[in-house]
């Protein structure tokens, strides 16, 4: 059986994705092919995982899938790895109704092992009662053993350490305070290569974790989820993914970036272009993928190159299938104005994007929504709105719970565009 654990916490800001992205490159500085998985819709830490890993991170959401496709996508992806490493999300039993779609949740459907992160920087014996409530809440959930963050002094380790003892949870290891990791941390942006701050991060966890301890841990009897592994990807769904055609996707490194992997893999042949710097080739494209990021920092290269916004318009406007989410939808609209004022865009939709610093409110959440007789679903995460009132919605949308929500969905001949990022994969 190969290696498997998963990295939660009990609350978010604990340090789970430093000690997920640190073990990940300790892991795979050893030779270890390392597969990444990341709970829920985030796209940003999978790209940490990538540049550490080598290898593609994958999503793992059981709110906008299945739970058995849950377990197919991480047989799939972890089938040639020797180690296949979680990274929850916020804290382990947050999810978007009570524990229904949090880490947790991947943990039982999957039978993991599961590691706390415990931010212990003002922690003594209390721990002992936390630990204690979290391995008790939900005994389905595998809570092997913790490693604490941010531990001040040998004293202090000691402590931990009695904690454990006198609550039965083995403990891992310690993570000391480090300005040079909380420096980093500080400062994410979108730069995902290997910087100083994981090297040292690795050195530490290497002398202070018993990471070949989580080499050891085992899934729950009868939960495992290898070395059954599908042939078969899942099928994309709906008439705006065609399975095994041409599509063409916008990517870069920050303005088009926001991308799940399995969306990826699952429209067969891919081809990719640079806004800021190509122009695509759409004579024989079957769709047009446009997803997300950050367009709104990068509005003067994307206004200059004037050639690509004609060939998308043009490419809309005879009837072509594009598929656009977020900035890719904001770059679909007339302009975006920022604090220095209005930048032509696609033109493709009538809308106005604002990304001044006095507009910017945070939308965030799961979304919902039917057309065409299909359920899509998706995540909604941005600072920018629409300028003025909203565009008219061809469907009403809705949040996890069921509940309305504001967020437009734009039709236009075969363009489907919004706010949403949606997971275009059959459940």
């Amino acid at each position: 059986m190969k290696a498997q654990f998963l990295i939660a916490a009990p609350i978010s800001g604990s340090g789970k994705t430093t000690v997920a992205r640190g073990l990940m490159a300790l892991l795979t500085e050893r030779g270890y092919a390392v597969q990444p998985f990341k709970c829920g819709p985030d796209y940003i830490d999978t790209k940490f995982h990538t540049a550490v890993c080598r290898r593609p991170s994958v999503n793992l959401d059981t709110f906008m899938a299945s739970p058995q496709h849950v377990r197919e996508i991480f047989s799939r992806y972890g089938a040639d790895a020797d180690v296949c490493v979680v990274e929850g999300m916020m804290g382990l039993f947050d999810g978007y109704d009570r524990d229904r779609g949090s880490t947790a949740e991947i943990a039982r459907v999957l039978g993991l092992p599961v590691v706390l992160v415990v931010d212990a920087r003002s922690a003594a014996y209390s721990t002992a009662a936390l630990l204690t409530g979290f391995a008790s809440f939900r005994p389905d959930v595998g809570l092997e053993g913790v490693i604490f963050n941010k531990v001040g002094s040998e004293r202090h380790r000691r402590m931990l350490q009695q904690v454990c003892q006198d609550v039965g949870m083995e403990c891992l290891g310690f993570l000391p305070k480090d300005s040079a990791l909380e420096q980093g941390s500080r400062y994410l942006g979108l730069d995902f290569s290997v910087q100083p701050e994981c090297r040292r991060l690795t050195e530490l966890l290497e002398e202070h974790v018993n990471w070949r301890r989580l080499l050891e841990m085992k899934v729950r009897p009868g939960q495992s989820v290898f070395p059954s592994v599908p042939t078969a990807k899942p099928v994309p769904a709906g008439q705006f993914v065609p399975a095994g055609r041409n599509v063409v996707v916008a990517r870069n490194a920050e303005s088009f970036s926001f991308l799940y992997q399995e969306v990826l893999d699952g429209f067969g042949s891919v081809t990719y272009f640079d806004p800021e710097r190509d122009v695509p080739r759409l004579d024989d494209a079957d769709m047009l993928y446009l997803p997300g990021g950050y367009p709104e920092k990068h509005v003067a290269a994307l206004v200059q190159n004037e050639a690509c916004r004609k060939t998308i318009r043009d490419y809309a406007e005879r009837g072509g299938c594009v598929v656009a989410e977020c900035g890719g939808m904001m770059y679909l609209c007339r302009d975006i104005v920022d604090d220095d004022g209005s930048h032509p865009m696609c033109g493709v939709l009538p809308c106005q994007i604002t990304a001044r610093t006095a507009d910017r409110r945070l939308s965030l959440g799961y979304r919902q929504f039917t057309m065409d007789g299909r359920e899509y679903r998706g995540h909604e995460f941005h600072y920018t709105q629409f300028l003025g009132e909203a565009p008219r919605s061809v469907v009403q949308v809705y949040d996890a719970r069921g509940e309305a929500v504001a967020t437009p969905v734009m039709k236009y001949k075969n363009v489907l565009a919004s706010y949403t990022h949606l997971y275009l994969c059959k459940d």
